[in-house]
């Protein structure tokens, strides 16, 4: 008989989560995906209690850097002609506010990291210029600042602002998937709604993602390498939202795809997916996802460890299931 997944995993934080970078580059020395695979990992889930009892979960995330796009440029920075060019005649520019351009300039050149400058210097800029073209940038940038602090009524709320000036914000709409099932609360009586937002919006940012224009101060390499980490995020957002509905072969498949896209796979990822092939008796898979995840250090490590051989043994007695 299979195992049912408990609908109310908990999932605690550990530490502040500070992952600033969006697909819209603002400094190549400074080009961050909030993905699994980010230079400061956003959280994990580590099940405490065994496979037949109803879990918990933990958190905890670790990982490398990648490359994103850039905002838009203040206006003084837009439009240059290359060097020696002609000036194409076009016609006369809207009026610019050298004092919007100059406040968003400093948000602009705020680095990715500094979460409390950015908070610090997009609130006042949207307070004062509800309209400005530059909105939807510092709306996103205040998401991840937001989400940094831990400060999720916020961070929601920005979120909302940005989609609804962009709703292909691919960034946002990933990150805000992801970050959904894992504050996951069966008592909510929007859990449900929460979930299937989530689920909307990992899918529409899987479509987004790949046909994303590769900005000229990124090789190729480094844009495969950007795109499929932010692929995997969204995959393993939506893996785990699988994993709350008890769509227990969706979020397999999912979790599968967000391990073989990441440039370096998230031992979470990988003890959820053991998780869901035990579950569906696949043993001898289940055995490899634990092991892979016990190579890797983290909170999930010495779990994995354990759960490994009690699937070896598993796969050794009993006869796999066809997947």
């Amino acid at each position: 008989m299979q195992m049912a997944i408990p609908r109310d995993l908990k999932i605690p934080e550990t530490a502040p989560i500070a992952c600033l970078g969006t697909f819209k580059i603002r400094k190549v020395n400074e080009m961050k995906l909030p993905s699994l695979r980010c230079g400061f990992r956003i959280l994990a889930i580590l099940i405490l209690a065994s496979l037949s009892a109803a879990p918990s979960l933990l958190a905890q995330y670790g990982g490398g850097d990648t490359q994103q796009q850039k905002p838009p440029a203040p206006a003084a920075q837009q439009g240059q002609p290359a060097p020696g060019a002609a000036a194409p005649q076009q016609p006369e520019a809207p009026k610019v506010d050298p004092e919007e351009e100059a406040a968003y300039k400093k948000f602009y050149e705020t680095k990715l990291t500094d979460a409390d400058g950015v908070i610090k210097l997009g609130e006042p800029f949207l307070q004062k210029y509800p309209t400005s073209k530059y909105a939807g940038s510092v709306y996103a940038g205040l998401t991840h600042a937001y989400y940094s602090k831990e400060q999720y009524d916020r961070m929601y709320a920005a979120a909302d602002k940005a989609l609804g000036l962009n709703p292909d914000e691919a960034d946002v709409l990933v990150l805000i998937g992801w970050v959904i099932p894992h504050n996951y609360d069966p008592n909510d009586m929007d859990a449900n709604r929460r979930l299937d937002k989530a689920e909307e919006y990992e899918k529409h940012a899987l479509l987004l993602i790949p046909n994303l224009p590769k900005p000229d101060t990124m090789t190729d390499e480094q844009f495969t390498k950007a795109k499929n980490d932010k692929l995997s995020m969204a995959h393993s957002g939506l893996g785990l939202v699988y994993f709350r509905k008890q769509e227990i072969e969706n979020s397999a498949n999912e979790l599968q795809q967000a391990v073989s896209l990441a440039s370096i796979p998230d031992g979470v990822d990988l003890f959820v997916l053991g998780r869901d092939l035990q579950v569906l008796k696949r043993y001898s898979d289940a055995q490899a996802a634990y092991h892979k995840c016990a190579q890797l250090p983290g909170g999930v490590q010495d779990r994995c460890k354990l759960l490994e051989n009690d699937v070896k043994k598993l796969a050794a007695s009993q006869p796999t299931a066809k997947p």
